[in-house]
Formats: structure tokens, C-alpha cells, sequence
């Protein structure tokens, strides 16, 4: 019988900042050749995994192990890149200057032109970094962190201030990565692109683990659909009358509701019994659509719910 072999492991992790709890009792393994959604609404303790992850804090309890060591001997051995999302630049120093010094820094070293070519970057290589856009200081960032041949690269907001293009250049880039057997763990505000790229989202919840599955597993996981449709106006003495929401918001298994003129979009966690009861009032909609939650309306309704059940 064969295990799936680790490149990170939490084990019942805890980290707390006087009375607050930014990482409660935290399981999880990532696998080689993964790419990994961290997300989470602020305060979930993204930003502290990835600390203890890159050893740059210690955790109050359990163990994190980073390819079968501590995070730093990892880190030293070279065997992580990281970008964070600020700081991590020299001033005064060019591009290529800053790039070339990575990496003559990394024991696995990659050509500097090699290195710069990647990350879409040989262009400004002789420009002063503190002279760079704020895309083009996160392009010098992915330099850094992709400067010699690592097992993990974990990568903290990576697009923000990138352009569409960067973006769609940076992540084609990070899917090579993954196809050569990196594991790519990247934090994002971003759901579309966690949607789109992630082979695995992870859900923080104050410091837990609140799901943890594929984008269609954490869709479903939110257990609910998308309704939209129009009404017309039914008529009146003085004119059209207004859309009864009263009697919209009263639908049986209804979650949210939003009307903007006569179009209204709804979310119900059993959208057949909702449209029944729909036509039950009389109301007959038109252009009437019925789909899966996005991620992002997945990851509120989770997020949503979990405030509910811990309030």
C-alpha cells in the first residue's frame, strides 16, 4: 500500500496573539504538483499560515514540516520560493542587478537571464526597482521567488496591480511550474482566479479549516443556486405597480435576495420549491435562469453561514 508523499503538513497548529486566536488547531497537507486557493475573509489566518509555512513565525502548538524538515532548514536548502506581497525589494539596486543576486544566493541556481525572461521582466532590467509600477514590482517579486529550482512556491496576492495580460502570462507560467511537480500555494482576494486556476481550494475560517476540496466541491459544498429572472409590471390604477419584495423575500428556502428594476436574482438552497412557489403567487417570470453558486458567491454563503453557527 503506497502513501501520497507531503510537501507541507500542519499538524494541529495553533498561533495566537495575545487573546486572539489567528490559527486554531489548523490540519492540513499539500501534495507535489498541486496548485492550492488559500482563501479566506480578512482575519482568517491566512497571512499567519503563511508565516509559520516560511518559518517566519513559530507556531504556539503542533508542527508544521515543509518537505520533511523545519520551514527555514527548508528555506535554506532552497527548496521554497516565496513572493509576499510587499516589501522583499532593495532600493538603488536595477532589476537585473536585484535578480542576478538571488540568484547567485540560491544553492539550485537558475540563469539570471533565464530567470528574468520568465517573469516577463527583461525588458525593465535595467531600471531601478524603487523606479518600478507597483505590476512591475510584483513581476520582480515572481523573479525572486522563482530564481532557482524549488519544490514549493507559495505566493502571497501575486497579481495584484498586475494588468489582464501580466496576469494571464504570470499564471500560464505557474501552471508550468505545477506540471513539472512544484506545489503551488498561492493566497488570493481573487476568486475568479482561484476558480480558474486552483486544483484545490482551502477555506480559513478564524484560524480553522472550513473547506477544503476542489472549486465544484466547495460550489456544492455551499449548498445552494442561483435564480434570475424579470417580471413585468402588473398593472394599477396610477400605473405599474411596484415588485412586491415583501412577498419575494417571504419564498420558501430563500437565501438572499437582490431586485434591480424588474430583474431579481435570488439564492435558495432548493431552487425547484422556490420557483414552485414562485408561480404559486401568480408571478410569472421571464428569462428565468437556474444555475450553481460561483465560487465567490460559494465562498460568502460558507463564510456567511459559519459567522451564523459561531456568533
Amino acid at each position: 500500500m503506497t502513501t501520497t508523499p507531503t510537501v507541507v503538513t500542519f499538524d494541529q497548529v495553533t498561533k495566537g496573539f495575545g487573546e486572539v486566536r489567528a490559527v486554531d488547531g489548523l490540519s492540513l497537507d499539500l501534495h507535489p504538483g498541486e496548485t492550492v486557493a488559500l482563501l479566506g475573509p480578512n482575519g482568517a489566518g491566512k497571512s499567519t499560515t503563511l508565516d509559520l509555512l516560511l518559518g517566519l513565525k513559530q507556531p504556539d502548538g503542533g508542527t508544521v514540516r515543509v518537505l520533511g524538515t523545519g520551514p527555514r532548514e527548508a528555506i535554506v536548502a532552497g527548496r521554497v520560493g516565496a513572493m509576499l506581497q510587499s516589501g522583499g525589494l532593495m532600493d538603488e539596486v536595477t532589476v537585473a542587478e536585484l535578480v542576478t543576486l538571488a540568484c547567485s544566493l540560491h544553492p539550485r541556481p537558475y540563469r539570471p537571464a533565464d530567470v528574468m525572461a520568465r517573469a516577463g521582466v527583461t525588458a525593465i532590467a535595467g531600471r531601478k526597482v524603487d523606479k518600478l509600477s507597483g505590476g512591475q514590482a510584483q513581476r520582480v517579486r515572481f523573479a525572486l521567488a522563482t530564481a532557482g529550482d524549488s519544490d514549493l512556491i507559495v505566493l502571497d496576492e501575486p497579481t495584484t496591480g498586475m494588468d489582464v495580460t501580466t496576469r494571464r502570462a504570470f499564471w500560464d507560467t505557474m501552471r508550468e511550474q505545477a506540471d513539472q511537480g512544484r506545489t503551488v500555494l498561492f493566497a488570493t482576494h481573487y476568486l475568479e482566479e482561484a476558480d480558474a486556476i486552483a486544483d484545490r481550494v482551502v477555506v480559513l475560517h478564524r484560524g480553522r479549516l472550513l473547506a477544503d476540496g476542489t472549486a465544484a466541491e466547495i460550489k456544492a459544498k455551499a449548498g445552494a443556486r442561483r435564480v434570475s429572472f424579470d417580471l413585468d409590471p402588473a398593472p394599477g390604477a396610477d400605473g405599474p405597480a411596484p415588485l412586491d419584495e415583501a412577498a419575494l423575500r417571504a419564498l420558501p428556502f430563500l437565501t438572499t435576495l437582490t431586485v434591480t428594476g424588474r430583474t431579481v436574482r435570488i439564492q435558495s438552497t432548493d431552487a425547484d420549491a422556490t420557483v414552485h412557489a414562485l408561480y404559486g403567487l401568480g408571478l410569472y417570470p421571464r428569462n428565468l435562469e437556474v444555475a450553481g453558486l460561483g465560487l465567490e458567491q460559494a465562498f460568502v454563503a460558507l463564510t456567511t453561514a459559519e459567522e451564523a453557527r459561531t456568533a
